[in-house]
């Protein structure tokens, strides 16, 4: 499995949930999995999220558009993102 692995503030949590839930590159369509949205403890207006896919190809294919989105909109600052691949998960 192949996580597109996406970190950034922003200035209302519920401002980006909103933006984030209205889904607008299709995460469905563009072959993601599924997702997890975490946010930082110390900072609660720092948000990560962790989109899976099944194929290394999907998740650059869908992280180019997001770059693209990203240049369009205004609810996040500072966006970072990558590729990883799960080498090995456990749970305790």
């Amino acid at each position: 499995m192949h996580v597109l692995r996406i970190e950034h503030d922003v200035a209302s949590y519920e401002a980006w949930k909103d933006a984030f839930d209205s889904d607008p590159l299709g995460r469905e369509a563009g072959r993601a999995l599924g997702h997890r949205v975490f946010r930082a403890s110390s900072d609660p207006n720092h948000v990560l999220i962790d989109l899976d896919f099944a194929e290394v190809g999907d998740a650059d294919a869908f992280l180019a558009r997001l770059r693209d989105l990203w240049g369009r909109v205004d609810v996040m600052k500072n966006p970072t993102a990558q590729v990883v691949e799960v080498v090995e998960t456990a749970q305790y």
